[in-house]
């Protein structure tokens, strides 16, 4: 067992980061496309999360993988754990 990789129980999303204006700290968008009860129509929901960015890599526009975390501040429970570009 010691050759396996552990795997991670922590929700893991995927998004693009909208702002990194702050300090080791981006908004990342996550879109979700869900399908309507009713009337059958596709439409995207969306929310934003802020991630833990510790060396200020990512930037806008970059498609990121985030994790969930202990908080790290009052609104943040997040870190990016890959970086696409």
């Amino acid at each position: 067992m010691s050759d396996q990789k552990k795997q991670s129980k922590r929700r893991r999303l995927i998004g693009v980061v909208v702002s990194d204006k702050m300090d080791k700290t981006v908004v990342v968008r996550v879109d979700n496309t869900v399908v309507h009860s009713k009337y059958l129509k596709r439409f995207t929901k969306s929310k934003k999360f802020k991630a833990h960015d510790p060396e200020n890599q990512a930037k806008t526009g970059d498609k990121v993988t985030i994790e969930e975390t202990r908080p790290i501040s009052k609104g943040k429970t997040w870190r990016i754990v890959t970086k696409q570009s």
